[in-house]
């Protein structure tokens, strides 16, 4: 039975994904089956989460081979709840792309590539050895950049060739991390390499595979300073794509990270010294990028950068406070940021702009959505008592007590820096009175869709607006998953006797 439960969202995910591509020119049919696949694949990948917060972390060995041989799948807390999440997101990326993708680009096989995309972070997230983690990262990239090359149009285009590059080359300096990894110590399962790893005599090769490891994650998390490619290519394809790109894409390659770090390359101080500097980098760097530009969802991008640096500096601390800051951050961080990119694109539906100053008076004329969209801009920058707040008091506290004085302040820099971003949207894009424009020929503008298309795009950003308010105002809750899943990544051995037995 537990064997099933771990399987389910990633066997239900690979059969969606090829289910659709039967219905290739029926895209009402595909509406349909992405929405009701989705909801589905939340439940089971909620009865995963259960199982494994109930009796603990669950392994399977493909064909039945032996530990450390063959293809094994692991899931403990941390790795069921991005599962979990990952479902999450994906139902409302799914309901939003049925309600606001236009009929032309889900011509071209949307859903099937999303769906497929989504099977890339799931199988990242129960990956037990390297190599298979590896693969994964690759279905990831090939389906997201089809994901944004959808269309065509010449700056989907320009966008897609430095995503590609950029994550290629993360790829190529993955792959050769494996290599010296595996010529160090013959082994690939995760597990094994957490004890095997401690046995090498050539430390400054161990370092080296570390590097490399790091410059890997490094680019695919959007880290200081191998992040250029991420705010040239999320603001070109759909806003339902930026949405799922933003929520989950730089996540993954934070949790392989977190997996490195704690699981093979434990107790490395020179690596959380690097890890700590290249956080506070990556703060100040996103935070002044936010703030210098004027396209909407470029200053989004930006944020992600930015609050990437929250992420990487918990890790850097190795604490149970500082990783318990990383985990409930991250939870936060997929919810608003997924939720964050569809509120762009709702704007971009009303307005037909993406340029702060061809938007306004969206206050003056929708007043109670502006109200909803509030919550994910506000849980953004943190304000209490929303979810931003919480994951912060924990980094501060693991930064002070570390003695990490200088990165505790640039969080607190970047925090300030995200309030006057939000504050310079809210007064440009809700308060200030709407400019005159002219109509945009063939435009779909927000209010002259069909009821059902209106709801397909307000529904996921109730949801998720939902989800944030829970975790702001049910942070106890939050905290306590997090210190859990904070021991268990300061405690390998209960994961290592899971997978090994």
């Amino acid at each position: 039975m537990s064997q099933t439960v771990i399987l389910l969202p990633l066997l239900f995910q690979f059969a969606l994904a090829i289910l659709l591509l039967f219905f290739w020119f029926k895209v009402p049919v595909q509406r349909v089956l992405s929405i009701a696949g989705s909801a589905l694949n939340v439940a089971f990948s909620a009865a995963l989460f259960v199982a494994v917060w109930q009796n603990g972390i669950i392994c399977h060995n493909a064909g039945n081979w032996q530990p450390p041989f063959g293809i094994v799948f692991v899931a403990d807390t941390f790795s069921a709840l991005l599962v979990l999440l990952t479902a999450i997101a994906g139902l409302a990326v799914s309901v939003f792309s049925a309600g606001s993708v236009t009929q032309k680009r889900l011509k071209f096989g949307y859903f099937p590539i999303f769906h497929f995309l989504l099977l890339g972070l799931t199988g990242a997230f129960l990956a037990g050895d390297v190599f298979n983690l590896y693969v994964w990262f690759e279905i990831i990239i090939i389906s997201s950049f089809v994901l944004i090359t959808i269309g065509g149009e010449k700056a989907q285009m320009e966008g897609a060739v430095k995503y590609f590059t950029l994550n290629m080359l993360a790829s190529v300096m993955f792959l050769t991390a494996i290599a010296v990894l595996y010529g160090l110590t013959g082994a690939l399962n995760m597990a094994d390499l957490a004890q095997k790893v401690l046995l090498v005599p050539n430390r400054e090769l161990v370092h080296v595979s570390a590097l490399l490891f790091f410059v890997a994650f490094g680019i695919k998390s959007a880290v200081f300073p191998l992040y250029f490619w991420l705010p040239d290519s999320y603001h070109t394809p759909p806003p339902a794509v930026s949405a799922i790109f933003a929520g989950l894409l730089t996540k993954v390659g934070v949790y392989a990270l977190v997996r490195m770090v704690t699981l093979i390359f434990i107790g490395d101080s020179s690596l959380a010294d690097i890890l700590a500097v290249i956080a506070g980098l990556t703060l100040v760097a996103g935070a002044a990028g936010a703030m210098m530009q004027t396209h909407l969802r470029k200053i989004f991008s930006y944020l992600i950068i930015c609050h990437i640096g929250y992420l990487i500096g918990g890790l850097s601390m190795l604490t149970q406070a500082g990783i318990t800051g990383l985990v409930f951050y991250l939870v936060h961080d997929i919810v608003v940021k997924t939720n964050i990119f569809m509120v762009a694109g709702l704007i971009y539906k009303i307005r037909g702009a993406n340029s702060l100053k061809n938007l306004g008076g969206l206050y003056a004329d929708y007043p109670y959505l502006s109200l909803l969209l509030a919550i994910p801009l506000f849980s953004l920058v943190g304000i209490p008592p929303l979810s931003g707040f919480w994951p912060k008091i924990s980094l501060i506290t693991a930064g002070m007590n570390t003695e990490r004085y200088v990165l505790t302040g640039l969080i607190l820099f970047a925090s300030f820096a995200t309030l006057v971003v939000i504050a310079r949207v809210w007064a440009e894009a809700f308060w200030k009175a709407a400019p005159q424009l002219a109509p945009r020929e063939g435009f779909e503008y927000f209010d002259d869709l069909t009821k059902t298309r209106r709801a397909f795009i307000l529904a996921p950003i109730i949801l998720l607006a939902g989800v944030s308010l829970y975790i702001g105002l049910g942070a106890e809750n939050i905290q306590a998953l997090s210190l859990r899943i904070a021991g268990e990544l300061l405690d390998a051995g209960p994961y290592i006797k899971a997978v090994l037995r």
